[in-house]
């Protein structure tokens, strides 16, 4: 009966692998790879850089999700690069810090990507604006898988960098993924740390975090009942007098034309 069981799983991981698809070949035929419509135009919240060359890409994760990247090498570089994946902070996209870092990379020597994570921006999956470690920590990995697969680029040489929130992601990712040489977490606080307890520890109590299960499950409750999702978190607007220093810096970044 082992024997049988064993040569069925064989047989189903045989027949898995050559359904897999051929990054190399820009997954032409990969089910999970849906069209999305990106940008041409340039968008970001800074200026392109004159010692850049810019491109946008698009490399499926293995939950089926198609994500999206603007991809940054120096300009009239040759050979295979360092390469360096880039995303963050928690919310953001692209065109925002992880597009500034990436460019930054690039002026330095590298090759890097700056994407967007399953659920936001221009990359797929739904319902929009979801976050889910485990999924975030894949899409770190997807973009290894799709900078391995280019031919400028050196494979024993790949880092990766979160930023702020997903610094945690990175940490995560590299943990796991061997393929990782050098990561970056570009954070000010700890992600999971905050979660539990609260900015400053403010809500690390049992009572406290019964009380915000019994939020989330009663929010549960209301969205089955709309038929929507009621997005949490996000910039406090319009910013209380009284916000800390941390919230101020939000404010006047994300919620401000530079931002």
């Amino acid at each position: 009966m082992k024997k049988t069981t064993l040569l069925l799983s064989l047989a189903a991981l045989v027949l898995a692998a050559a359904g897999c698809c051929n990054l190399k070949a820009k997954c032409k035929e990969c089910p999970s790879m849906k069209n999305i419509e990106l940008t041409q135009e340039w968008d970001k919240i800074f200026p392109l850089s004159d010692q850049v060359e810019h491109s946008k890409a698009t490399f499926p994760n293995r939950f089926g999700i198609t994500l999206a990247a603007d991809v940054y090498k120096p300009k009239n570089a040759t050979g295979r690069l360092a390469a360096i994946a880039v995303s963050g902070p928690f919310g953001a996209v692209k065109e925002q810090s992880s597009g500034i870092y990436a460019q930054e990379l690039a002026k330095r020597g590298f090759l890097t990507i700056a994407f967007d994570p399953s659920f936001t921006g221009e990359s797929g999956g739904q319902p929009r604006y979801v976050a889910s470690p485990d999924i975030n920590t894949e899409d770190f990995q997807a973009a290894v898988d799709y900078l391995i697969s280019r031919e400028d680029v050196d494979a024993d040489r790949i880092g990766i960098c979160g930023i702020c929130g997903w610094g945690g992601l990175a940490i995560n990712a590299a943990a796991i993924d061997t393929r990782v040489k050098a990561t970056v977490a570009s954070t000010m606080y700890d992600m999971t740390r905050v979660t539990a307890n609260g900015y400053f520890d403010q809500e690390d109590t049992a009572a406290k975090r019964h009380e915000k299960r019994v939020a989330m499950n009663a929010q549960r409750n209301e969205d089955f009942r709309n038929g929507t999702y009621k997005l949490g978190g996000g910039v406090v607007d319009p910013l209380p007098a009284d916000a800390p220093q941390f919230v101020k810096d939000y404010y006047d970044h994300y919620k401000t034309p530079r931002g």
